[in-house]
């Protein structure tokens, strides 16, 4: 790559330092950029891996650290963006001081949507901690949310050996997966003895949360898991909001010179403008937008399928592909997993429009050929089963 420096743009400012900040100090690198280049982050520790926090972190401590960045980027942490003025090309950071920029990467994701009262959330490193502390001592648990997070959480409790009840307003992950994998995970929950209680929360005090129905649960830890808020309260006298979103083209920009990626940006994805809050699309969104930066309609536009992961209760899933899916898969490898749930199974799905799924639920699969087996409907060569 050329390590000439775009015209225009000699600094460059990037809000947020999770995972899409930091790809796209790298992408932009990548890209030839040697100029100044700045990256905030509100936490004050580098940057971790956030899909550690409600996985391995919880339950045996594992890393949750990322490798050293090489982008030779000025880190600033624990100070936040609190203003931009577009015009002016500068962002306010509450340290009550201003960075000049050229070209601005916004990647400051998201935050949990509060529960409040004492509920616990799980986002940041210092929430994962805590978390685990808490479990240490066996409390009984609720978790309000029936989503992945959630079960991920309720998984950790109950290998914790805490008394664990999940409070679900649908089927437990049936928004995101659909009925088939659903059903397949509810049923891995409560067979480790996780209670689910349909309804839906609308009030939690001294550790009792009261549902729509009347319907109480009391627990002496209660965790709320009950989705996301996108963080764009700086912006909002910016103009890049459209009725509080900030949405970005298919190559990730919002306004000349100013990109955007990760949980805080919708995007055009195959027609409808929304927001793909995955580890593995923040990437793939900072890939893209750190080059539109540079190169502008050069630069490839985002259109990949997301890549998912989860593991609960005895199962890990790697899907590629649009969830949620409808109906019976075709299974590429192994037998029906009502009969046997714990795989190893190699699952495909087609949509109308043609568009493919697949799923490995315990099978070790690289994610080349899981998109492979996504695109094809066929097993991808030899693959190597987990125990």
């Amino acid at each position: 790559m050329s390590t000439d420096r775009t015209p225009g743009i000699d600094r460059i400012v990037v809000v947020g330092n999770g995972i899409a900040g930091q790809t796209a100090c790298d992408s932009l690198r990548t890209a030839g950029f040697d100029g100044e280049l700045t990256v905030v982050g509100d936490e004050s520790v580098p940057a971790y891996s956030r899909p550690a926090l409600s996985k391995a972190l919880l339950t045996d401590g594992g890393s949750h650290e990322l490798a050293a960045p090489a982008h030779g980027a000025t880190e600033l942490l624990g100070v936040a963006a609190v203003g931009l003025d577009v015009d002016a090309r500068r962002v306010r950071l509450d340290d009550g001081t201003d960075l000049p920029f050229d070209g601005l990467v916004v990647a400051t994701g998201a935050r949990p949507r509060p529960l409040g009262n004492g509920a616990l959330v799980l986002r940041t490193l210092d929430d994962a901690l805590l978390l685990r502390e808490r479990l240490t001592a066996r409390p009984s648990v609720a978790v309000v949310g029936a989503g992945p997070l959630g079960m991920e959480v309720a998984s950790a409790a109950a290998q914790a050996g805490c008394e664990v009840t999940v409070v679900a307003d649908t089927a437990p992950m049936l928004p995101q997966f659909g009925p088939y994998l659903a059903e397949l995970f509810t049923g891995a929950a409560t067979a480790a003895g996780v209670k689910i209680v349909s309804g839906t929360a609308i009030g939690l005090d001294a550790g009792t949360v009261t549902l729509d129905a009347g319907t109480r649960v009391t627990a002496e830890l209660v965790v709320a898991a009950i989705g996301d808020i996108p963080n764009v309260e700086w912006l909002h006298d910016s103009g890049l909001l459209t009725g509080g979103r900030l949405i970005a083209d298919s190559r990730g920009r919002v306004a000349p010179g100013i990109v955007a990626a990760g949980d805080v940006a919708h995007l055009p994805i195959r027609g409808i403008v929304r927001r793909i809050p995955l580890w593995n699309s923040a990437i793939e969104q900072a890939r893209v937008a750190a080059v539109a930066l540079l190169r502008g309609d050069d630069a490839p536009e985002f259109d990949t399928d997301p890549y998912f992961w989860t593991e609960q209760f005895g199962l890990h899933l790697k899907a590629i592909g649009r969830l949620p899916v409808d109906g019976d898969p075709t299974f590429l490898l192994g037998n029906d997993t009502a009969d046997d749930p714990h795989g190893p199974a190699l699952l495909h799905w087609r949509h109308p429009d043609g568009a493919g799924v697949a799923v490995a639920i315990n099978h070790r699969i690289p994610i080349p050929r899981l998109r492979r087996a996504a695109a094809t409907g066929q097993l991808p060569g030899t693959v190597t089963a987990s125990g």
